[in-house]
């Protein structure tokens, strides 16, 4: 057996074992619902009929899982967290159902509140942590797939970046073909389409991705050869690497076109959940608060004379301008509102290279965010000279103010953060933020905020 048809066979066997974890937990957690309330236990045919119930309503959960089973190796936390919630409300709407109908009323109301919610934090963990160590099985070079890229220009390039970027997705790319070499290509060239065929022969391929524009002829060729040796087919179109939104397929008649879905912010209600999570979130630090504040306070008027806040005019929400606070790090100077801070600015105090580099300086903004000024998510707000000079030099800079700015970001965690001395990085940073914008969910604004913490305490390279 060769070690592609081994870890082929290994992978099978992923669902099957998220499913029976997924198993474990809830008879587990049924049994230690049992041991809180004994009165569960009084009657054993309804025990018996409780405990068949609590096994058959996890069977819709279970194909649900299966479904969504890691048919996309760009596993998104998020997604498995939100998908993990829909699987326990499934199988709370089924459980109660048939309790509903078998008229079981051995099981006190506390009973159930308290077994979903154990449920739902059980569940939670061991699907977040098993898509975890699924990445690492990957990374460690197994549960793989073998894919080829049809096409060597900007496209194909973007794509072999977000595939090898994070070696938990298991792409293993073999190479590229293209009947025009870009001169700019720097990877692996197999040779022009012709080749393709005869290099699929024997080697197990299992999905092709074509990057190319305009060329209707290589296309069909490569869906044949798609078809003929059962590998999956991806066509990628060449869209701007500033608009990474996600499409909808729709049909008009037999013409397929794609349509932009729309910023999950501009719904009233998204707006309103986000703003209640912001003011919990910072009103509860701000109960806090004054125990940071105080020796801060002490310390930075001790370390050089000035105000203990620096503020700073900074665009916000619709390009509209806002105070943004931080603890001041610096010595006053005439260029705060112009020069970025760099590693061994002489303009910062011995203190504020620590605030800077343990994130201190930035919980002042929790004020911003109660205000409304800012959020806790969100692009990071700039100086209004960089806004007008961004503007002109990096596409769709203005589109990261439709939503507000915020503490930390999913540029931050993804490390473009700190200086932007490159104009590559700023374009990367926007990449970010325009992601965000369209991606923004909930539960992507608590992932942001854990890698933000563990950030924090790891320490942050960019951080000065």
């Amino acid at each position: 057996m060769t070690d592609t048809e081994r870890t082929t066979r290994r992978g099978q066997f992923i669902p099957l074992l998220f499913n029976l974890g997924g198993i474990a937990i809830v008879n587990l957690l049924f049994w230690l619902t049992t041991c809180i309330y004994p009165q569960m236990c009084a009657d054993a045919t309804s025990l018996r009929e409780l405990w068949l119930c609590v096994n058959v309503s996890f069977i819709p959960a279970a194909v649900l899982e299966y479904l969504r089973g890691h048919e996309s190796r760009a596993i998104r936390m998020e997604y498995v967290m939100r998908s993990t919630l829909v699987a326990v409300g499934l199988h709370a709407l089924v459980f109660l159902s048939l309790n509903a109908f078998l008229r079981i009323t051995v099981v006190p109301p506390r009973a159930y509140v308290a077994f979903y919610a154990m449920l739902c934090a059980g569940m939670m963990l061991f699907f977040v942590s098993g898509n975890y160590a699924l990445k690492a099985y990957r990374r460690r070079g197994f549960n793989f797939t073998r894919v080829l890229i049809i096409g060597t220009g900007p496209t194909a390039m973007r794509l072999y970046r977000a595939m090898k970027e994070d070696p938990g997705f298991g792409y293993q790319v073999l190479g590229f073909f293209d009947d025009d070499l870009d001169p700019a290509f720097e990877g692996k060239y197999l040779g022009s389409v012709d080749r393709l065929a005869k290099f699929c022969e024997g080697r197990d391929i299992r999905q092709i991705f074509f990057t190319l524009s305009g060329h209707n002829e290589a296309l069909a060729r490569v869906i044949k050869i798609a078809d003929d040796n059962v590998i999956e087919f991806y066509y990628v179109p060449q869209i701007p690497h500033t608009l990474s939104r996600a499409f909808e397929l729709h049909n008009i008649g037999s013409m397929p076109v794609l349509s932009i879905r729309h910023n999950p912010l501009k719904s009233s209600l998204n707006r309103a959940v986000k703003r209640v999570f912001d003011l919990a979130v910072s009103g509860t630090f701000l109960l806090f608060y004054p125990l940071i504040y105080i020796p801060v306070a002490i310390a930075i008027k001790m370390s050089s004379p000035g105000p203990v806040y620096f503020r700073q005019e900074r665009t916000g929400l619709r390009g509209r301008s806002f105070m943004c606070l931080k603890f001041r790090t610096m010595r006053v100077n005439s260029t705060s509102d112009s020069a970025q801070a760099t590693q061994n600015d002489p303009r910062k105090t011995r203190l504020g290279d620590f605030l800077r580099r343990t994130s201190i300086d930035e919980l002042p903004q929790f004020i911003n965010v109660w205000k409304g000024d800012m959020s806790v998510v969100g692009p990071r707000p700039h100086m209004l000279r960089h806004t007008e000079e961004y503007t002109r030099l990096v596409d769709r800079y203005m589109v990261r103010h439709a939503v507000k700015p915020g503490i930390t970001g999913w540029a931050q965690v993804n490390g473009y953060r700190g200086i932007t001395d490159e104009l590559w990085k700023m374009e990367r940073r926007v990449e970010c933020d325009v992601w965000y914008i369209e991606n923004w969910t909930l539960l992507l604004d608590i992932k942001i905020i854990c890698r933000t913490v563990i950030n924090a305490i790891q320490g942050d390279k960019n951080a000065f």
